[in-house]
């Protein structure tokens, strides 16, 4: 019975992720981000109970990566769609409901970005490439930002040069050759884990000051602890 815990808890991840499509398509983008929210929760939790109760299964790991593939990956290239049809009426001569298509290269690259990793041997203890719920989360930011922000986030977030820029930046570093720390602790050692904790602080100091904003801004500094981590351990 202990088996099945894991594998539930990953369909509901997947039940979130249909949801927040569901509220996508209906126009109420913050509703999606909540939803996100929860599907990367529970993401964390299947992962989590798997390993306590010893529960590891071949078909538990290809479920969460086709959970993982709707949540993290149709429910991104779908919010920045929609923010792109929103953005304006064309960009670069193009209409925009045509341009809005765009937000689907992060769809592609995120099953790029899963495929991959099943198949990495070296990303067991850590990751190579931004994990696609960390850019789910960072995408599924931006309308919290618009319903909580100013007319300085509206007009900046709705730019279409900026989606069309973090588009191709986020595919683009969901596939690179870019080694990133996991947020497992092995101990509670400050030797073993001060990037862990630094990130955490940090990223607590943020929320604090900045709210829904803050969001994109920790993913970024994810980004860059890891790389100084790595620059430091060479």
């Amino acid at each position: 019975m202990k088996k099945h815990i894991p594998n539930a808890i990953t369909c509901l991840n997947l039940f979130s992720g249909c949801l927040a499509l569901y509220f996508a398509f209906e126009g109420q983008l913050v509703y999606t981000a909540y939803l996100v929210g929860i599907a990367a929760a529970l993401d964390f939790m299947d992962g989590m109970i798997a390993r306590v109760l010893g529960a590891y299964s071949e078909i538990g790991k290809q479920l969460d990566s086709l959970a993982d593939m709707v949540s993290f990956g149709v429910v991104p290239g779908t919010i920045m769609f929609i923010l792109l049809q929103r953005s304006g009426d064309s960009f670069l001569g193009f209409p925009i409901e045509i341009v809005a298509f765009y937000g689907f290269l992060i769809t592609i690259f995120s099953a790029l970005r899963l495929a991959k990793f099943n198949i990495d041997t070296r990303q067991t203890t850590s990751f190579i490439g931004l994990p696609t719920p960390a850019c789910t989360i960072f995408v599924a930011s931006l309308p919290l930002i618009l319903e909580h922000g100013d007319l300085a986030h509206y007009e900046f977030i709705l730019n279409p040069w900026v989606l069309v820029i973090l588009i191709t930046v986020l595919s683009y570093i969901l596939v690179a050759e870019l080694p990133l720390f996991a947020l497992k602790f092995k101990n509670l050692s400050w030797q073993d884990n001060s990037v862990r904790f630094i990130f955490l602080i940090l990223s607590v100091i943020l929320v604090a000051l900045l709210n829904f904003a803050a969001i994109p801004l920790i993913i970024v500094l994810y980004i860059l602890l890891s790389i100084f981590k790595k620059t430091s351990n060479s």
